[in-house]
């Protein structure tokens, strides 16, 4: 009996942990299915409201239209936003400027048709719908906002007249028609005026103007002769207008059959005015432009019918965006929560999807005042953010794939040394004929993108009758990238079943570890100068010195040299009230151009400097002096909001465009600088190397990253895998953690130890992780088979 007790007893302990372990298993496997569900959805439009009256004008972006309230010459006020509409704009990268000329150049030196460099800033000669109010007898013209709101979906502006309130908000529909809805607290007469477009390079109009009284619609079909300038000697030709037929629609929530009137200007433009009643209940009114009449009506009258619901839809989809295609971000300190999304918000608003000549991707651009369209230059940067969205096909792909066009319409300079350049410039039919190199770090973004994606397709695509060829004979170098490029090309190569191009690939460029020493050796404190990289004849110090540093294989002890001499020298060297001077302290004593002071301190020269330290494992002072650029470069400390300008003079002058998108390359100093994000599809591997700012409690990031539906592979579903960073003190000891959860990849976590000594460091689980070596010191690596739970702790003294 007492045998078949312990029999029982026994038995009913194996099934129990047999049991146990099934149960673990299909937790185990349910936890590995199941997905962590999207951040709450915050309403970020509200959140990044700034108030920017008399500090900064207006800004609204669609698709193919825009709006700027008011006029700034950079950053200096010389028109108050009004009533109305001031300045809608179209543009789809038909003309880069006013005109529409046929380039008279040959080879390489024909620039297509509608290249211009004049004009680029032609939205400041629009004048569309002005507002007057009309009380009685008095008449208040173009009055000025006592208070302007900037919102990514729409502006707000409050006027106040001898008691009179009137309220007004402006957006541009997702159909891309500006609408301005105002109403007033007491009944007042609003009138409205404007005219055809006629610019300050204008020679002639040929516009017309109609009322379509079945659509309560003021039609003007726009045309005119100007001067522009195509060529790249900048000579001058006339040709006709950029909107050259294209149909203008003005339309109101009132009729406006016997209050509209037609006048000619003294250019024969044609310049219309109605008057309508505003009260209470409100009046709107709205504006479209398309080449073809009913396109632009019909999307008109939608609106005019329908302002709430297009309003709203506006604020629905720019929250979509900033809440779900994006990573989500959260700090101990919230200014810098603020200039993460008002980055992010500037790079969605400029998006834009032509589907026309060489404008067959949707991609971003840099800036709405004078360079709308992609730079060749800034896609260095902003292709690597777009790789960070969610829906990499809408937001990613297409940065990469516009470049290919100018290569497919032979639309490049190719030198006797094999090395191809492309315009910086491009647009439908055109491109600026400004030639550079900059597109192989495009080579590098297209690769992280595949390393975010797995998509072959997309590999192929830019490999196959682009980069192939495009660098089949020499790869120009964008400050030492081009050992990696060559690496990267081959095995896409591989990638994409052209093994037979790998050999090509190793053999184009010296990268063995000799040739990479004699490499750096060589340019290591040339021309004399100490402790610098690649320094010039002329002492023109700048900061592209520091940007070798991004490479991989730039010897660290040069990096750290560099970084203590120059980085952090106040008098000589790079750091200035902001950091870093776009010019080194010493050459600034005798390089003093104009062009020199008013781009003292520039976005992109803080990107590339920033990044390389963050790749060589400088953690401190690379975090320093990342807070310290964000903080003074992206923040007003008198208007206490994020600005984004093009840049800063020498004596801290805001200075050029506004709502600058040459800031992007900030947006990676938060993923991959502070806290090392990086993660590949391929190889199925989330990495983690953080330099957290010691002055930060804690910070929080959460990716989305797609990947195929185990229910339907033909579909892709987000993830949602959180990393959290925390950082405790007690008495002499800081305990750091670092945690990931919910992640549908392996996971290695790599904690910055600060420089203090490490009294211990435990990972959870132990189970399926094991350390591993770290590239830099001051860090101690782990990997974890399973990412749905991993945590590293590092316990430091500090000294």
């Amino acid at each position: 009996m007492e045998g078949l007790n312990l029999f029982s007893s026994i038995t009913k302990l194996v099934l129990s942990r047999v049991l146990g372990t099934i149960c673990s298993l299909v937790m185990a496997t349910a936890m590995r299915e199941t997905i962590a569900a999207e951040p709450l959805a915050v309403d970020y439009c509200e959140r990044l409201q700034q108030e920017i009256q008399g500090k900064k004008h207006g800004f609204l972006a669609g698709n193919l239209a825009y709006y700027v309230g008011g006029f700034h010459a950079s950053w200096n006020l010389r028109e108050h936003e009004t009533l109305g509409l001031t300045h809608p704009f179209f543009h789809d990268l038909r003309s880069r400027g006013v005109g529409l000329a046929v380039s008279g150049g040959s080879d390489h030196a024909d620039t297509g048709l509608g290249n211009d460099f004049s004009g680029w800033e032609f939205y400041k000669d629009t004048r569309v719908m002005y507002g007057t109010i009309i009380v009685g007898d008095k008449t208040y013209r173009h009055p000025v906002p006592d208070r302007m709101y900037w919102r990514p979906d729409r502006m707000v502006c409050e006027y106040e007249l001898d008691g009179i309130q009137l309220h007004e908000e402006k957006f541009i529909a997702d159909n891309d028609v500006a609408c301005s809805v105002i109403t007033s607290s007491k009944p007042v007469t609003l009138r409205i005026a404007g005219q055809s477009y006629f610019g300050r390079h204008s020679l002639t109009s040929t516009a017309s103007i109609d009322f379509d009284s079945s659509r309560n619609a003021i039609h003007i079909t726009e045309g005119g002769t100007t001067k522009c300038k195509p060529e790249t000697d900048r000579s001058e030709k006339s040709a006709p207008i950029m909107y050259e037929g294209m149909s203008t629609v003005l339309t109101a929530s009132q009729r406006l059959d016997d209050v509209h009137q037609f006048t000619d200007g003294p250019d024969s433009e044609k310049q219309y005015s109605f008057d309508l009643a505003c009260d209470q209940a409100g009046v709107t009114l709205v504006w479209a432009m398309h080449d073809e009449y009913e396109v632009a009506v019909r999307r008109a009258q939608e609106v005019v019918n329908a302002p709430h619901n297009w309003k709203t839809e506006k604020t629905r989809d720019m929250n979509r965006q900033l809440n779900q295609q994006i990573p989500w971000f959260r700090c101990s300190e919230s200014k810098f929560e603020e200039i993460y999304y008002y980055l992010w918000s500037l790079y969605l608003m400029y998006y834009i999807d032509v589907q026309r000549g060489w404008e067959m991707e949707p991609h971003t651009q840099t800036a709405v005042n004078n360079f709308l369209g992609m730079h060749r230059y800034d896609a260095t940067f902003q292709i690597k953010v777009g790789a960070w969205t969610g829906s990499k096909k809408k937001y990613a792909y297409g940065n990469v794939l516009t470049w290919k066009h100018l290569f497919t319409s032979g639309n490049f300079r190719k030198s006797p040394n094999g090395i191809v350049a492309f315009a910086d410039n491009k647009g439908t039919t055109w491109h600026s004929g400004v030639y550079g190199v900059e597109h192989s770090e495009h080579v590098l973004g297209a690769w992280q993108i595949y390393q975010h994606t797995g998509d072959t397709g997309f590999l192929r695509d830019c490999y196959q009758g682009y980069f192939r060829e495009v660098f089949w004979d020499g790869i120009p170098s964008f400050f030492g990238n081009h050992f990696t490029v060559c690496e990267v090309l081959s095995e896409m190569a591989r990638l994409v079943g052209s093994s037979a191009d790998v050999t090509h690939w190793q053999q184009l460029v010296r990268n063995s570890s000799k040739d990479r020493k004699i490499y750096f050796e060589q340019r290591w404190e040339a021309n004399g100068h100490r402790h610098f990289f690649s320094g010039p004849k002329n002492g023109m110090l700048m900061t592209t010195g520091l940007w070798h540093l991004r490479s991989k294989y730039f010897p660290r002890d040069y990096a750290q040299k560099t970084v203590n001499s120059w980085a952090l020298d106040t008098y000589d060297g790079f750091r200035g009230k902001i950091f870093p001077r776009a010019m080194s302290g010493q050459a600034m004593k005798k390089f003093a151009s104009a062009v020199d002071h008013s781009f003292g301190y520039t976005p992109d020269t803080a990107y590339f400097t920033l990044d390389g330290m963050f790749r060589q494992g400088l953690g401190d002072p690379a975090w320093r002096l990342t807070l310290q650029h964000l903080e003074k470069y992206n923040f007003h400390p008198e208007w206490n909001v994020p600005v984004a300008p093009e840049a800063y003079t020498r004596s801290l002058e805001l200075f050029g465009d506004q709502y600058s998108n040459f800031n992007a390359g900030k947006i990676l100093l938060f993923i991959e600088g502070l806290a090392g994000l990086e993660y590949s599809l391929p190889e199925h591997q989330l990495s983690v190397r953080d330099t957290m700012p010691t002055d930060w409690d804690w910070m929080e990031f959460r990716l989305p990253i797609e990947l195929p539906s185990r229910k339907n592979p033909q579909q892709l579903q987000k993830h949602w895998p959180t990393i959290r960073f925390d950082r405790t003190q007690r008495g002499g000891e800081t305990t750091k953690t670092v945690r990931v959860t919910d992640c549908p990849l392996g996971v290695t976590i790599e904690p910055w130890s600060e420089g203090k000594p490490v009294v211990a460091a435990t990972r959870q689980p132990e189970e399926g992780s094991d350390a591993v070596d770290s590239r830099f010191p001051d860090y101690r690596g782990f990997r974890f088979e399973d990412g749905s739970s991993a945590q590293v702790e590092l316990r430091l003294l500090s000294p």
